[in-house]
């Protein structure tokens, strides 16, 4: 591996440095989903139980047992401001379930913009290592040999697979990222329209 970075030239530094920052990011996003499993669903039904018992206080202290998870955090929001009247809890709730969602979706657009260059900076290597090759060339003439050209096509051939070789795996992960943050999106907006139904139900 030693021997195949040395050949790749300069580029394979950025595109190293790149790698290193995009698994970082990974890392970070797929621990902070690991952390906050949760089954949703089961959660929610317990939570609403509670709420058609008027055991609010109950209801609250599993929302912090929980809270790891945005919809924890959302039913914890709109219990303790039940009294609100329904559109502006349902505002409430919005505000929250986003700032929730930007915390999940932090570090994405770097991800994003590491797998968008790392083809580019292995583009780059090939362009200049086919520059090198040609130099070569040029200066040995008629006399040019296979070892001569070998270290531009080596460095040609070895960026570009290094490029695709991250951006391949990290686009795959951020798809699976993105998707997930959809979903848990997908949920907040549901579910908190149900606890707004529940408490506005519980006021009537």
């Amino acid at each position: 591996m030693v021997w195949l970075f040395v050949k790749g030239g300069p580029v394979m530094y950025p595109i190293l440095l790149a790698s290193i920052l995009g698994l970082a990011i990974i890392i970070e996003k797929l621990w902070r989903l690991y952390s906050i499993r949760l089954n949703v669903q089961k959660f929610s039904k317990e939570v609403f139980a509670l709420l058609a018992e008027d055991e609010f206080e109950k209801a609250l202290k599993l929302c912090k047992n929980r809270s790891k998870h945005p919809i924890a955090v959302l039913f914890k929001a709109g219990i303790e401001k039940r009294a609100l009247p329904a559109n502006e809890l349902d505002r409430l709730l919005e505000r929250a379930g986003n700032s929730e969602m930007s915390s999940l979706e932090k570090h994405i657009g770097g991800l994003i913009s590491v797998i968008g260059i790392e083809p580019l900076l292995g583009f780059l290597g090939t362009i200049t290592g086919l520059i090198r090759a040609f130099m070569a060339w040029e200066q040995a003439g008629s006399n040019i040999t296979v070892s001569a050209l070998a270290s531009g096509i080596y460095e040609a051939m070895i960026t570009t697979a290094a490029g695709l070789m991250v951006a391949v795996p990290y686009y795959l992960v951020c798809n699976f990222i993105i998707s997930r943050n959809k979903y848990i999106s997908y949920e907040l907006s549901n579910y908190s329209m149900q606890l707004v139904e529940v408490l506005h139900a519980k006021k009537g």
